[in-house]
């Protein structure tokens, strides 16, 4: 109320004239009337009607929601600009005055969506793209299947009967549910697309698709994709849609597109007009459902993105022709590259072509602030060494297997040529093993991630899961790196101790590792109980895609 006292009052119209004084009383019944409703309006907003009897409070509180309906368009967007995204939907279905004026383009330059592929999650979806679709600038989008569609299996279902029988039926139950989720999949892709196809004012677009979809029994299949859609129809569809997003637009900069039903193919980015490209700072093409030795962008076509800040591609499809590309004058300095190392690309595809450590070398000497950041998945450790050049600037690493476990070679081989830039030491591990976790410091003087830590002065990341980590090591990694080791994550299960603290009646090995990691670093620290804890823990797939979209954006 404050603020409208302190405005200067205009002057009345007709105030010195005796001629207007019935005109200057209606001006001020009139200015009186629209102040009562805006007080009222900001009242009902902040839940606090006005102080006085109870059936005043009441009689005021009906009139002021007549009122606020009255007040201009303007001035109830202005207002519902302060509430955050999730207030603002609540509010929409107040009414549809206010509704209207709750999807006015400046309160929604950005939507973040992170959705579940459930059917009831698409009528959600598909009013808040038709609302926001065609003006939206800034799109990112998020698509998980459902928990129990990633595992699940004869046995799993908690029925008594483990006969063949039993087992057909629930089969035939697990793959109802699969079909039925990417049915469900694909008409959430298609919502999304239809609705930005002539958004001109897109600047930021990024599609994620959960992989496990695809994936039967832990490796990529087209079994149930044929089932849903045989002719193929709604993939063309959703491969038009993407082509005529980009042909459409406008202003867009930053386009990531990973793991996504083949969404992305070789001729997509020739759609893109050459202004675009011309200006695009950010493009990620990650998509390992691509068969054979095709890639999504070739050097030819990277030469029209000249203005290039980021670049994430899969591993085997960044040549050393690309690199070369990216060193030419008429580029702007790279700064971010992000790199998928997949057992699958490496499979179907060639590392002969990969860059040498020259063009590494020319990498860094077009730009000081060039940086890698390499996610490898299930690599074998010959591979990792082709792969890992000396020149190579990578600033974070992240290894996650379920079939090939990283050896104390490949660690300290990264400890040694990376020091100057590594920062974030990603070591998952999910192999099934009987004879338990595997152990880095195997017939080594010194344990490889001690030496990590003592070599790598900038580390600020560490997790580790599924490698044997003994409780002293851990403790001499707190004091090595202190307070600048910010995340220190390490399970439970992957902590062993000596003999020798075992045996030691006096001291409690477990408080003492706690006490002890918490003095080195500087801040109070545990062990993490749960795998599910880790803040690392997700989907590999989903997790770089999470990382490299901050990595890029880190500029």
């Amino acid at each position: 109320m404050l603020l409208f006292l302190s405005v200067p009052q205009p002057r009345p119209p007709g105030a010195r004239t005796r001629a207007g004084a019935a005109r200057v009383a209606r001006w001020r019944r009139l200015r009186l009337q629209q102040l009562r409703q805006l007080r009222g309006l900001l009242r009902v907003l902040r839940g606090r009607p006005e102080a006085g009897t109870r059936r005043r409070g009441r009689m005021a509180l009906c009139g002021q929601a007549a009122g606020a309906a009255s007040l201009p368009s303007e001035l109830i967007v202005h207002i519902f600009s302060f509430l955050p995204a999730p207030d603002r939907l609540r509010a929409s279905a107040s009414c549809s005055h206010w509704r209207e004026c709750l999807f006015y383009p400046a309160l929604w330059p950005q939507l973040r969506i992170c959705l579940r592929v459930s059917p009831a999650e698409q009528p959600r979806l598909e009013f808040l793209m038709r609302k926001c679709g065609w003006f939206v600038r800034e799109l990112r989008v998020e698509f998980a299947a459902e928990n129990y569609l990633s595992g699940g299996g004869p046995g799993d279902g908690g029925g008594a009967d483990t006969g063949t029988g039993g087992e057909e039926v629930e089969a035939l139950q697990l793959s109802a549910r699969w079909l039925e989720v990417l049915r469900t999949y694909l008409e959430l892709v298609l919502c999304v697309l239809v609705s930005i196809r002539n958004n001109r004012n897109l600047q930021k677009f990024s599609l994620f698709g959960d992989i496990s979809v695809l994936q039967q029994q832990g490796s990529l299949s087209n079994t149930y994709l044929s089932k849903v859609d045989p002719d193929g129809k709604k993939i063309k569809q959703i491969q038009q849609l993407f082509e005529e997003i980009l042909s459409n637009s406008r202003q867009l900069k930053w386009l990531s597109c990973g793991f996504m039903l083949e969404i992305v193919t070789p001729t997509s980015l020739s759609s893109l007009s050459n202004a675009v490209a011309n200006t695009m700072e950010h493009l990620s093409l990650l998509d390992n459902n691509i068969p054979g030795n095709s890639t999504l962008i070739t050097a030819v076509e990277l030469e029209r993105f000249v203005n290039l800040h980021s670049l994430a591609l899969d591993f085997c499809d960044f040549t050393a022709e690309m690199a070369r590309v990216l060193t030419d004058s008429n580029h702007v300095p790279l700064q971010r590259l992000s790199l998928l190392v997949h057992n699958v690309s490496v499979m179907h595809k060639s590392l002969d072509n990969m860059p040498n450590d020259e063009h590494w070398k020319a990498l860094s000497r077009k730009s000081t602030n060039f940086r890698v950041y390499i996610m490898a998945f299930d690599i074998k450790s010959e591979d990792m060494l082709k792969i890992l050049k000396p020149s190579i600037p990578l600033e974070r690493i992240h290894f996650d297997s379920y079939i090939t476990c990283v050896s104390g070679a490949i660690v300290d081989l990264i400890s040694r040529q990376y020091d100057k830039f590594l920062t974030h030491f990603i070591l998952m591990n999910d192999v099934i093993d009987t004879s338990g976790f595997p152990d880095l410091s195997d017939n080594r003087n010194e344990d490889p991630l001690v030496l990590l830590a003592w070599r790598c002065t900038k580390l600020s990341l560490l997790a580790i899961h599924g490698y044997t980590v003994w409780a002293h090591n851990l403790i001499a990694i707190a004091r090595l790196r202190g307070s600048d080791l910010k995340v220190l994550e390490v399970t439970e299960e992957s902590i062993d101790f000596d003999q020798g603290e075992l045996a030691d009646q006096d001291v409690d090995p477990v408080h003492n590792l706690i006490e002890q990691v918490s003095l080195g670093l500087g801040q109070p620290w545990h062990a993490v109980m749960d795998i599910e804890s880790l803040s690392v823990f997700t989907e590999p797939n989903r997790h770089f895609y999470r990382e490299m979209q901050s990595f890029s954006e880190d500029i």
